[in-house]
């Protein structure tokens, strides 16, 4: 049996269904097909960075735990900061709401209608900071993620207090050691705090932004984070039931291990759970590239923003082979 004929076959035989669906019909677009097969020599690994801008927050460009040396004032520069950071399993943060990483494998990766790929986060219980997920197609076969970027939906999808399209500007502070003002699309404002107790580098506005402000636009998330203690010692930010990074899933973490201290540990997801702008499914045979970006737009005290964290991403079925 030719593997490789049959599937050709389903790609090239697929149809498009007409924009009378509803959200529970599934859109299978006509491809040209530019799968890449594992090799001898592919990995499961992530293999390239292709965009890395976090909102502002705490960990951007910090010298210390955030491992920023002050030389990241370029897109280039942190492109490469963060393909470091995650070759060594170090922490990548994506700052506030809307931040985000895009990254691409020497493969693609399949739709087997399981779990498909694994993202590292450092999630445990009473520490959530979830990051949507978006899958791409390299339908055109150039190698970039210049195409249709589709939501991973999760256990939020659909709900009221979900915002899609929520827009939040971030502003250049005038001086340094200062918060970091930003207003969003339903006319509300704020500040990510500037925390001198714990990171002192002058600014936590992205050095390689030029601009003296820029906006970030996703899907935003209801935040559950509280104030456990009353009086702002002790927060909680309480997890999502499935569908997100650096989040304490009774789902998709696949373990019931209560990662007490903080360690790396990944959630799963499924390329079947792609959605359109409009919540349509849509049936990507295999994806190429993968974003991730910061889901909640709220701040826990002293603490500072919810914000994001990846470690690396992997292609689950290389993993289980092995």
């Amino acid at each position: 049996m030719n593997v490789d004929k049959i599937r050709n076959s389903l790609l090239l035989s697929a149809i498009l269904i007409t924009s009378s669906c509803n959200t529970d019909d599934v859109i299978t677009e006509e491809l040209e097909d530019h799968y890449r097969a594992k090799t001898a020599t592919s990995v499961a690994e992530q293999t390239i960075v292709f965009e890395y801008t976090p909102a502002p927050g705490q960990f951007i460009n910090e010298t210390k735990t955030g491992g920023f040396d002050g030389t990241q004032t370029t897109p280039e520069a942190a492109i490469a900061y963060a393909t470091q950071r995650m070759k060594e399993k170090n922490f990548v943060s994506l700052g506030g709401f809307g931040g985000y990483i895009v990254v691409g494998f020497d493969h693609s990766i399949d739709n087997t209608g399981c779990y498909d790929f694994g993202i590292e986060g450092n999630s445990f219980s009473g520490s959530s900071e979830p990051g949507i997920v978006w899958v791409m197609q390299d339908k055109n076969g150039n190698g970039i993620p210049d195409e249709t970027w589709y939501e991973l939906a999760g256990s939020e999808t659909g709900k009221p207090e979900t915002i899609q399209n929520y827009a939040v500007t971030y502003y250049r502070p005038s001086e340094p050691k200062q918060p970091v003002k930003w207003t969003d699309n339903q006319g509300n404002n704020g500040e990510i705090d500037y925390l001198a107790q714990f990171h002192r580098q002058e600014y936590y506005y992205p050095l390689w932004i030029e601009e003296d402000s820029y906006t970030l636009t996703g899907t935003c998330l209801n935040a559950r984070n509280y104030d456990a203690s009353g009086n702002g010692s002790y927060w909680v930010n309480v997890e999502y039931d499935w569908g997100y990074v650096d989040n304490f899933s009774p789902i998709d973490r696949l373990t019931e291990d209560s990662n007490a201290g903080a360690g790396v540990n990944a959630n799963y997801f499924k390329i079947s759970n792609a959605i359109d702008a409009n919540g349509n499914k849509v049936d990507l045979k295999y994806i190429d590239f993968i974003k991730v970006q910061v889901g909640v737009n709220a701040k826990s005290g002293w603490l500072g923003e919810v914000s994001t964290e990846v470690f690396g991403f992997f292609d689950y079925s290389m993993i289980q082979a092995e």
